[in-house]
Parts: C-alpha cells; structure tokens; sequence
C-alpha cells in the first residue's frame, strides 16, 4: 500500500489518546475507535506511522496490532484471555526441569529457581518442579490465584501479557516482564535456556539464530507495549 497520509498526530479523545494521520482518527481492524489509555503509547504507536516511507510496511506496526488486540478482542472478553493464559502455569517451561545429575539442570536451577520464587511471593502461590517431562498438576489454589491475578489486568496488559507469555512459554516470565524493571533480554534468556544450552555445546545454525533474534525482538516490543501502556 501506498502512503497516503502527510500528517501525523497525537491528540485527547474519550478519556485516552489517539493518532490521527491528516487530522483523521484511526479505526482498529475490527472498527473500533483506536483509543488507547496513555499519550506515551499513542506516541509510540503514531512514530510507526512517521516511520513509513512510500510504501507501508505492514509488518512494522507492533503497537497498533497489539492495540487493535486489546481493543477488538481482549476488552470485549477478559475472562477468555485469562482461560488462554492459565494453562501457561500449568505446565510452565520453569517447572520442567532436566535431571539433577545433569549439567543443564544447574543451569536451569541457577536461572529459573529465582524466578519461579519471585512469582510466588509476589502472587501467594506455590508451583510444583519437575525433573523429567511427566506432567505434575500444579496445586488448585495456586492456578485459582493466578486467575484472579489475570482478571484483575487492563485489556492492554494482557494483550502484551499474551505475547510474552507464549513466547515464553511461561506465565511466570510473562507476569515478571510486567513488574517494574523487567528486563526483556534477561528473561527472553530464561525462557531460552535450553535452546542456548545447546548452543554453546554445539554452535548456533543460522536459521535458529535469527529465529532466536526475531522473538526477542518481539518480546521486547510487547514489554514496551505494557509499560507504555501504563506510563502517565
């Protein structure tokens, strides 16, 4: 597609922020009045516009699409998003463990130990480990906290909490990236231990490598969509 705007801008509307390309307010995907609660992330979303040249890359626009997601779809059913979540604990990629004679599984308890510990003080809840790869019911209150934890989230957070959850595999590195000072690279890291474990026994294959890069990439992006979300 062609551009065909000049001007970009940011402006108040229905107690959020908007963009507007040659005075015009945008739409989401579905129709809806694209008004997102804080003028920080409609900056960032109105700089993907600036951004473009002639032609519109529409794979540039990360902000507006996880927008048009809290929009269209997380905003008009929260307890869907929170059912898609939950299961992320029940079977979170930090419980699962190698065998403690194994080196990677002091790798694993090195990274994922502090981890997993910050989750359930700060949530009141206990997660089950496991050496191996049988399956271990997580206990029932812990996953009815985390519930409540999921509901009590803005359609924007957990729109971003959605992303980062499933490229991570975990519910525990998706709800930490959200706590003030979550670091993208370290806990995309985390999330990849076992990946990168066998990187270093054996060499990156390129194709795997750059794999690894464009879901940071992305990990990153949905951690700025949350914290942009919720700047003043």
């Amino acid at each position: 597609m062609k551009r065909f705007y000049t001007d970009v801008a940011v402006e108040p509307a229905d107690g959020g922020f908007r963009v507007t390309l040659d005075g015009r307010p945008i739409r989401t995907q579905g129709g809806a009045a694209q008004v997102v609660p804080t003028r920080a992330l409609a900056e960032a979303m109105a700089e993907e516009w600036r951004a473009q040249g002639e032609t519109i890359e529409p794979k540039a626009f990360v902000f507006r699409d996880l927008a048009d997601f809290a929009i269209d779809q997380i905003a008009a059913d929260t307890a869907a998003a929170a059912a898609r979540l939950l299961p992320f604990a029940e079977t979170d990629t930090l419980c699962y463990r190698a065998d403690p004679d194994e080196p990677l599984y002091r790798r694993q308890q090195e990274l994922w130990e502090p981890l997993l510990q910050a989750l359930e003080a700060r949530h009141a809840v206990r997660l089950e480990r496991v050496s191996g790869i049988v399956h271990r019911a997580q206990p029932a209150e812990s996953l009815a906290r985390l519930r409540a934890a999921l509901m009590a989230l803005d359609p924007f957070t957990l729109a971003a909490l959605e992303t980062l959850t499933r490229l991570s595999a975990s519910l525990t590195i998706g709800l930490l990236a959200l706590e003030p000072g979550g670091d993208a690279e370290s806990l995309f890291a985390a999330a990849n231990c076992e990946q990168d474990w066998q990187a270093e026994l054996w060499g990156w294959e390129r194709q795997a490598e750059e794999d690894r890069a464009r879901r940071l990439q992305t990990f990153d992006k949905a951690l700025k969509f949350a914290h942009l979300s919720r700047s003043e």
